[in-house]
């Protein structure tokens, strides 16, 4: 520890101490060694504090409880539909009460809200298929506080995918990939340098405003040819003759006669989607992407086999350890996951500018 933090050792003894008083390490039977004193091996304690995360989205709302660990002790997802701040909030309450009497001794460090961005734009946060009305204040987490009786975080939900694939998924080692998140839009997030990338605004990865497409098809933001008219699930019920707000859950993909349209839409999202590809390849030259979301796994398979051939692009090398392009493995919780790791994040990890002492 004192060679990878660069602290002395009496610095990190002090620091190990505090965290065994407040229950977050245990100690274990001291282990003799060659010579010297014998040492005392440490790990986390799982039971050491607990996080919640939530996944708010167009149709329902993911909870989950986390220990220490990152291990996943209790889920609830919850119907809804489009719901707005209002509604939602008496929800999410609700659960944070049932979690906590699941563990009434336990220190819980904090809720993590995962959300549709973008957050505070005007003119897109506001309109289309992915809006949720009342969520845009720049106070919400402030006002949850209290209410909730712990600290509250809102996070972009595709920053969120990415810290859930991170965790419990196929990038567990991987330290720079991009993770692309369908649901009603389409969003990414980064993992770059090791470390989550959100933005300054908390916009960073916000690819479905992107335009990819000349003069293409309007979008609500105001723009022409954005990607997620294109790729998104509201763009596949365009096509399914559906309204754009509806539950895609409801539809049986497997009907022959919905086939061809989603065919069609399968047709048009490729291409747009390989380009939104190629950008982020060229841009971030990520060890790989990953696609998940709410989307069907078969259609998800299918939407990426449709991809190949991909354009060249700088990830185009024969030494590459990940497939370019691949299947997310994380779940369907994976947001909700991210969203409450983050909070153990924000607890337990080193902001690395403060101890270096460098401007925010």
């Amino acid at each position: 520890l004192t060679r990878l933090t660069s602290l002395t050792a009496q610095t990190v003894s002090n620091i190990v101490s505090e965290l065994q008083s407040e229950g977050m390490l245990l100690a274990h039977a001291p282990e003799k060694g060659a010579r010297g004193q014998p040492a005392v091996p440490l790990s986390i304690n799982p039971e050491g504090g607990f996080s919640i995360g939530f996944h708010v989205e167009q149709h329902c709302i993911i909870g989950v409880l986390l220990n220490l660990l990152g291990e996943t002790l209790a889920q609830v997802t919850l119907p809804v539909r489009y719901p707005t701040y209002d509604e939602a909030r008496p929800l999410i309450l609700q659960v944070i009460e049932d979690f906590r009497r699941q563990r009434p001794a336990g220190r819980f460090i904090g809720a993590g809200i995962a959300l549709p961005g973008p957050f505070n734009v005007e003119g897109i946060s506001s309109v289309g298929p992915t809006a949720l009305s009342g969520w845009d204040g720049p106070d919400i987490a402030q006002r949850l506080q209290p209410l909730a009786g712990m600290p509250v975080l809102l996070e972009n939900d595709a920053t969120c995918a990415a810290m859930g694939e991170r965790l419990h998924g196929l990038a567990s080692e991987v330290q720079n990939f991009v993770h692309l998140f369908i649901g009603s839009g389409l969003g990414a997030g980064m993992y770059l340098g090791n470390r989550l990338y959100a933005g300054h605004w908390h916009n960073a990865g916000e690819i479905g405003h992107m335009t990819v497409i000349a003069n293409g098809k309007a979008c609500s933001c105001g723009n022409q040819g954005c990607l997620e008219r294109y790729i998104s699930i509201a763009a596949l019920m365009e096509h399914l003759g559906r309204d754009t707000d509806q539950n895609l859950s409801a539809e049986d993909l497997d009907d022959p006669q919905l086939s061809s349209a989603i065919d069609t839409w399968l047709d048009e999202a490729v291409p747009a989607l390989r380009q939104a590809i190629n950008i982020l390849e060229s841009l971030l030259d990520p060890q790989t992407i990953l696609i998940s979301g709410f989307l069907p796994e078969a259609l998800l398979k299918e939407l990426i086999r449709r991809l190949e051939p991909l354009s060249r692009s700088i990830s185009s090398r024969a030494d590459r350890q990940y497939p370019r392009v691949q299947l997310g493995s994380a779940g369907s919780d994976a947001v909700a996951v991210g969203a409450a790791a983050l909070m153990i994040l924000a607890e337990i990890s080193p902001d690395y500018e403060a101890l270096l002492k460098m401007p925010l």
